[in-house]
């Protein structure tokens, strides 16, 4: 008897959970970007740059964070090219904002 409240439970608390999530969907969370044509590569990197390409093609201001949310790197791109080869080998945040628009994206070192 026991086995049959907690199944119920579950199933009513599990799709009321879903319902709610369906009628307010998730907060805040924005999976296009400001950035038009955004292109990072290559991604893995093992030769020590990256470029970062764009649609308008302007400066931009790129940082690079490690997963623990660490600031590791601060730079302004003119062109496409940005040397990372002070890196070491791991997984990378990279935010980049160019004029009034910015993106996040992840950078594998290896």
């Amino acid at each position: 008897m026991k086995n049959y409240f907690f199944i119920l439970f579950l199933i009513f608390g599990l799709g009321f959970g879903a319902t709610t999530y369906a009628q307010n969907g998730p907060s805040k969370i924005s999976t296009s970007d400001g950035i038009s044509n955004l292109t990072i590569y290559p991604n893995p990197v093992s030769n020590g740059k990256i470029y970062i390409t764009t649609k308008d093609n302007l400066t931009k201001e790129v940082e690079i964070y490690d997963v623990l949310g660490k600031k590791i790197l601060s730079s302004s791109v003119f062109g496409k090219e940005l040397n990372i080869s002070k890196l070491t080998a791991g997984i990378y945040i990279l935010k980049i904002r160019e004029g009034n628009n910015s993106a996040t994206r992840k950078l594998v070192v290896r």
